[in-house]
């Protein structure tokens, strides 16, 4: 179930990678040129994808254990890798287009996107999570609790 509710967190992935692609297209690549416009989209597009994960997984899924965030993270993997080649694919690009996506010599920091996608639910799963008593606390220090990492 765990893994079913953090598919909602992923699925927020999808528009903040479009918008990205409109910043990188009609805001960077004037601005700075394509040369730096591919790399400075990927490390915005890696900080989203890490800041959303920070903000909603904790609130949509307690990750207990390290073993729940790592899977987590490799279907999230899985499912970005089958997303951007089936959508690669229909709107026309070749495998081999696509493939070239992974060669950071291009300037392409999509290696980055996906080791963000991965290791971001291990990296918030420690996170404080708010408590589950429901109440709102006496102090600032009962209104959160570290998760266990077992």
């Amino acid at each position: 179930m765990k893994i079913l509710k953090s598919f909602v967190v992923w699925l927020c992935f999808i528009p903040a990678a479009i918008l990205n692609g409109g910043l990188r297209e009609y805001v960077l690549v004037p601005a700075i040129g394509r040369k730096w416009a591919l790399p400075a989209s990927g490390i915005i597009l890696s900080v989203c994808i890490f800041l959303i994960t920070w903000l909603l997984l904790p609130r949509l899924v307690k990750v207990r254990t390290s073993g729940t965030a790592w899977l987590i993270g490799i279907c999230w993997l899985v499912l970005t890798v089958a997303f951007e080649f089936a959508s690669g694919l229909a709107g026309g690009n070749t495998v081999a287009e696509l493939l070239s996506a992974y060669n950071p010599l291009t300037g392409n920091l999509w290696l980055l996107v996906l080791a963000t996608t991965l290791l971001s639910p291990v990296l918030t799963g420690g996170r404080f999570h708010a408590s589950s008593s429901g109440g709102t606390g006496t102090g600032s220090n009962n209104r959160f609790r570290r998760s266990s990492w077992n």
